[in-house]
C-alpha cells in the first residue's frame, strides 16, 4: 500500500489557519488594531467600506518595520513578541502567535506600507492569496498601513456565509470598541463608507466610555477601584436603574485585553443581587491587572478566553469591589460599623439648649357644655379611616347606582354589563366583582394585550394615530444603538413615530403613538433599540410583529404603578373588547377569577 500522508501546501495550510483566526471582516480588524497597539502607536485610523467586506484599512503611527521585517511578517508563526517558550507564560502584548497577517493574506488581497521613524523611505508589499505580487520601496508616513481588499475572494463558500452589511458592521463596531476602550491613551478614528463614525481623542477611561457610548453615560457610571496582591481592579459599573434587558455593555479587560468569562460575570451579577429586576443585566467596564505568569491566554485562537491559576480569590475580590463601590455611592444599603452602637444624641454648640416641648391646657374647658359636645362629635365624624372614605366614595345609594348608564361590552361571556366597582391591589392588580365572581386583573398584562391588539389593527388598517411633540425631542444614542434604530426607523413610522436623522448618533423625535405617556418618549425608544439591538436579520413581516410586541411591552403600565378609578375602568373596558382577554400574546395569564363556590370551599363550609 502506498504512503498516503503528505505535507499540505502552504496556501492550503494558511487557509485552514485563516478559518480559525479570520471568521469575518471584524476578525481581521481586531488583529490589525492589536498589532497597531503593540507597535506603540498613539494614533490609529480605521477605514472600511461595506462593513469591511470589500475594503478594510488600518493606519497607525507606530514604530514601523524594516524591509526584511515587512516581508517576514507574512510568514506563518513569524513574530517579534516571543523568543523562548518561557515567554509564553509572561505575555504582555496582544499579538504573539504570528498568524494574523499570514491568515489574512491567505484569504484576501493585502497591501502593506510601512516605514521606520529614522528612515526616509518605506516598504510596500502586495500579496494575493499568500502569493507575493510585488515588493518595492515607497514614500509613506512613518508607521504602518495595512489595506485588505475583497476578503474571502478566493474562498467563495466562506464569503457566502457573511451576513448583511448592517450585521457585519455591528461586529466591526464591537471589535473597534473592544480595542479602543482599554486604551484611552491612544487616539482612534473610524470611517465607514466615507462617513466618520468615531473620533476618539486621547483621554481617560471615563471620557473614553462617554465618547463611545454617549455623554449620558457620565451620570450612569459608578467608579470601582480595588488594589490587592492578587489583582488590581479599576473601572466602572452602571447604576442599577440603567440596567438593560439584553447583555449590552459588559466588558472585562485583563491586562488591557478584552476577554469573555462567565465566572467573572457571575461575580458582578451576584454583587447586584436584589438590586436588579428580573431579566435585567448590569453594565460594567472593568479593568483587571494580573501578573501575566498567573494566567494563560494561549488557549483559544482569538485570545478572548483566559485560564486563571486560581480564579476563586479573583471572584471574591471582584464581587466585594463592585459591592463596595455601590455601597459607597449609596446605591446598595450599607451598615456603618464605625458609628457607636448607641442612640444618636444631638450635640448643640454653646450653652443654648432647645426649649423643652410643652403641653397647652385649656382651664376653662367644660365637657358637659352642649356646644362643646357638638364640636367633639363633629371632630369625631370628620376623622374617618382611609378604607371608610374609599368605600364611601365607591359605594353609592342603590337608586343612584341603578340610574348610571350601563354599556354592553364583550367580556368573559361575550355579552356582559360594565362593572362599576374597581379597586387596585398592591398597585399591581385590579379587583372587581362580576357575575358572582371576584376577578383580579394583572394591570401590566392587560395593558400589554390592549396595546398589542391596537398595534396589529393599525398595521391592518394603516390607521396609526400620532401625537405631535410641542418641542421635538433630540435623542442621542451610542453608535451601535444609532445604527440599530436606523434599521427600524421606517417600521416605527407605521406605528405613529416620526423620527428624523439629526446628525452624528442623534435623532429628532417629532411625533409618537397617541398612547405613549408624555416624558417617556426617549426612554421608550431606547428600550425599543435594546429589543432590536441583537444583530439578527429578520424579514419585514417578522419585524412588524416584533415591533408591535416590543411597543406593547415597553409602553404598557407597569406593576406598582398607581391607577385612578377612571384609568382602571378604561383599561378593563378596553381589555374586554380585545379578541383575547384571558391571555396575552406571549401566553401570560391576564385574569384570575374566584367563584362563590370556590370561596365556600376555601372557608370549608358545607
Amino acid at each position: 500500500m502506498p504512503d498516503i500522508i503528505k505535507l499540505l501546501p502552504d496556501s492550503i495550510a494558511n487557509q485552514i489557519a485563516a478559518g480559525e483566526v479570520i471568521q469575518r471582516p471584524a476578525s481581521a480588524l481586531k488583529e490589525l488594531m492589536e498589532n497597531a497597539v503593540d507597535a506603540k502607536a498613539t494614533f490609529i485610523k480605521v477605514i472600511i467600506k461595506e462593513a469591511g467586506k470589500t475594503f478594510l484599512q488600518v493606519i497607525d503611527n507606530g514604530i514601523g518595520m524594516s524591509e526584511t521585517d515587512a516581508r517576514m511578517s507574512f510568514e506563518r508563526h513569524a513574530t517579534s513578541k516571543l523568543s523562548t517558550a518561557e515567554e509564553l507564560f509572561s505575555i504582555k502584548t496582544k499579538g504573539f502567535r504570528g498568524e494574523a497577517l499570514a491568515s489574512i493574506a491567505a484569504v484576501a488581497q493585502v497591501e502593506l506600507k510601512t516605514r521606520l521613524h529614522d528612515k526616509e523611505t518605506g516598504t510596500e508589499i502586495i500579496i494575493e492569496g499568500s502569493e507575493v505580487v510585488s515588493q518595492q520601496l515607497c514614500a509613506t508616513p512613518h508607521g504602518t498601513s495595512v489595506a485588505i481588499k475583497n476578503l474571502f475572494y478566493n474562498v467563495p463558500a466562506r464569503r457566502n456565509f457573511l451576513k448583511s452589511t448592517p450585521v457585519e458592521f455591528r461586529h466591526i463596531l464591537e471589535e473597534f470598541q473592544r480595542v479602543a476602550l482599554p486604551h484611552p491613551e491612544i487616539a482612534f478614528t473610524l470611517h465607514h463608507n466615507g462617513l466618520e463614525i468615531f473620533n476618539l481623542p486621547i483621554s481617560n477611561l471615563r471620557q473614553r466610555i462617554c465618547a463611545v457610548f454617549g455623554s449620558n453615560y457620565n451620570e450612569r457610571l459608578v467608579p470601582v477601584e480595588e488594589n490587592t496582591t492578587v489583582v488590581n481592579i479599576t473601572g466602572f459599573v452602571g447604576k442599577p436603574e440603567f440596567a438593560k434587558k439584553v447583555r449590552g455593555e459588559q466588558y472585562f479587560f485583563i491586562n488591557n485585553r478584552y476577554i469573555r468569562d462567565g465566572y467573572l460575570n457571575h461575580a458582578v451579577t451576584n454583587a447586584f443581587e436584589e438590586l436588579l429586576p428580573n431579566g435585567s443585566f448590569p453594565t460594567y467596564f472593568l479593568m483587571l491587572q494580573i501578573d501575566p505568569s498567573r494566567i494563560d491566554i494561549n488557549i483559544h485562537p482569538t485570545k478572548t478566553e483566559i485560564k486563571f491559576e486560581d480564579e476563586k480569590p479573583i471572584y471574591a475580590i471582584l464581587r466585594a469591589a463592585v459591592k463596595r463601590a455601590m455601597g459607597k455611592f449609596s446605591i446598595a444599603p450599607t451598615l456603618d460599623f464605625d458609628q457607636e452602637q448607641s442612640f444618636n444624641i444631638p450635640v448643640f454648640k454653646g450653652d443654648r439648649i432647645p426649649l423643652q416641648p410643652t403641653i397647652k391646657v385649656n382651664p376653662h374647658y367644660n365637657p358637659f357644655k352642649e356646644e362643646e359636645k357638638q364640636q367633639g362629635a363633629t371632630l369625631n365624624t370628620s376623622i374617618k379611616t382611609d378604607w371608610q372614605q374609599r368605600i364611601a366614595e365607591k359605594i353609592k345609594p342603590e337608586e343612584n347606582f341603578q340610574s348610571q348608564k350601563q354599556e354592553v361590552i364583550a367580556p368573559f361571556s361575550h355579552a356582559v354589563q360594565h362593572v362599576h366597582f374597581f379597586e387596585q391591589v398592591y398597585n399591581s392588580y385590579i379587583l372587581t366583582y362580576h357575575k358572582n365572581q371576584l376577578v383580579l386583573i394583572d394591570q401590566q398584562a392587560a395593558h400589554e394585550q390592549v396595546l398589542y391588539e391596537k398595534n396589529i389593527a393599525q398595521l391592518q388598517n394603516s390607521s396609526a394615530v400620532s401625537q405631535q411633540e410641542l418641542f421635538p425631542v433630540i435623542i442621542e444614542l451610542s453608535t451601535q444603538s444609532f445604527h440599530a434604530l436606523q434599521q427600524i426607523a421606517e417600521t416605527l413610522k407605521t406605528f405613529g413615530f416620526d423620527i428624523r436623522d439629526f446628525g452624528k448618533n442623534a435623532f429628532v423625535l417629532h411625533a409618537t403613538p397617541a398612547y405613549v405617556e408624555k416624558g417617556k418618549e426617549k426612554w421608550l425608544l431606547e428600550k425599543l433599540v435594546e429589543d432590536f439591538d441583537s444583530g439578527v436579520t429578520i424579514d419585514k413581516k417578522q419585524l412588524l410583529e416584533k415591533t408591535a410586541r416590543s411597543l406593547a411591552q415597553n409602553a404598557s403600565v407597569k406593576l406598582g404603578q398607581t391607577l385612578t378609578h377612571k384609568e382602571m375602568k378604561t383599561l378593563c373596558d378596553n381589555l374586554f373588547e380585545c379578541q383575547s382577554h384571558n391571555y396575552t400574546f406571549n401566553g401570560k395569564a391576564i385574569i384570575v377569577s374566584l367563584s362563590k363556590d370556590e370561596l365556600i370551599k376555601r372557608f370549608e363550609r358545607k
